[in-house]
């Protein structure tokens, strides 16, 4: 082996190979067997070899790291598993694929958010493509300005209209509202409360319309339901469940937007002294782990976050591939499947 740090061409001699060989396996190409590939893969890990990016930039005009970019003020808590759950399937696929993953937050109130994305990860060249997340994935604007720079995106959860621009993946959100509601309504409750995520997180507002599609086929009218406005933080959970809980037609059943709404919602509840589900049924989305490990364990939607991340890095890289040879591809959009996990937080009403 070289004197120094290891080599591709070290990588070569000890997996048995050609250097090309090793340069198609790192780059994800294609015409490589499986078992070629995998020997490959243990000299790197063997050797400790770490992929040269200036240089791979420098002959090829290209970085092999793709952007997870999602939003942060930086002064509010973190949503606990949702963007690392994405970013631990983002991963894995890029291992996979020969691609390195960035992860890059920028503040969604900051007047130059489009600006900073586009400068900092585009212009600079730093990434070859970018995933974006909510409430990005959703701004028409900032897809419109990434599509004539030629660079390839996939949105997680975009709404209907980014799905016109570019291609995404995600959950049913409004079908998974509907049938989580149906749920509900199957349990008895009649009295509803209703805990709405961050404005403008489109793929959250499609929870609550299917939310509304159940209530209406129910024959239910506005004054069963109460609803408040979240921001996805366990503190507006529990904020916002303490002013429910303050109105006159206190609900049965509390659907909130996401998971950690919902442990905010639990917290809130106990201050008070309800007993869950008995006096108060509690649901949430996602099915991040806090949902299990806190009593009682809540009902929620299973959102395959990981999956999601993966099939993500899998659109991306073949984006990337398509427009070396084809040219760019129509965008498209992806379902993967959700399902409702019955737990102990939801139970018939008194």
């Amino acid at each position: 082996m070289s004197a120094g740090k290891p080599t591709i061409d070290d990588v070569a001699a000890l997996s048995g190979v050609a250097r090309a060989t090793v340069s198609r396996v790192l780059n994800g190409g294609p015409n490589v067997r499986e078992e070629v590939r995998q020997r490959v893969l243990k000299a790197v890990d063997k050797l400790q070899y770490k992929v040269n990016m200036q240089a791979r930039f420098l002959a090829g005009g290209k970085t092999q790291v793709l952007g997870l970019v999602y939003a942060s003020d930086l002064d509010s808590e973190p949503n606990s598993f949702y963007h690392s759950g994405l970013e631990l399937g983002a991963l894995r696929a890029c291992a996979e694929a020969g691609f390195q993953l960035l992860m890059h937050t920028v503040n969604q109130h900051s007047l130059g958010k489009n600006e900073k994305i586009i400068d900092q990860l585009v212009a600079s060249r730093r990434c070859d493509g970018l995933i974006l997340t909510p409430p990005f994935s959703d701004d028409t604007r900032l897809l419109r300005e990434l599509d004539a720079r030629n660079c390839p995106v996939v949105c997680i959860s975009p709404g209907l209209e980014a799905q016109k621009l570019a291609s995404g993946v995600g959950i049913d959100d409004e079908v998974a509202g509907y049938e989580m509601t149906r749920y509900m309504l199957s349990l008895g409750h009649k009295r509803f409360g209703f805990i709405k995520g961050l404005e403008g997180h489109l793929s959250a507002e499609e929870r609550y319309s299917g939310f509304r599609r159940a209530i209406a086929e129910a024959g239910l009218d506005d004054g069963d339901i109460v609803v408040m406005r979240g921001n996805f933080t366990f503190r507006s959970g529990v904020e916002m469940t303490a002013a429910i809980l303050a109105n006159a037609n206190q609900p049965s059943a509390l659907i909130c937007a996401n998971d950690d709404m919902a442990v905010g919602a639990l917290f809130s509840a106990h201050k008070v002294g309800l007993n869950i589900p008995q006096d108060l049924s509690i649901v949430g989305f996602d099915d991040t782990p806090v949902s299990e490990i806190i009593w009682p364990p809540l009902t929620t939607v299973h959102q395959p976050l990981k999956t999601i991340g993966y099939r993500a890095v899998e659109m991306i890289v073949e984006k990337i591939k398509a427009n070396k040879t084809t040219g760019p591809t129509p965008a498209k959009y992806t379902v993967v499947p959700h399902k409702v996990v019955m737990r102990e937080s939801a139970s018939a009403p008194r």
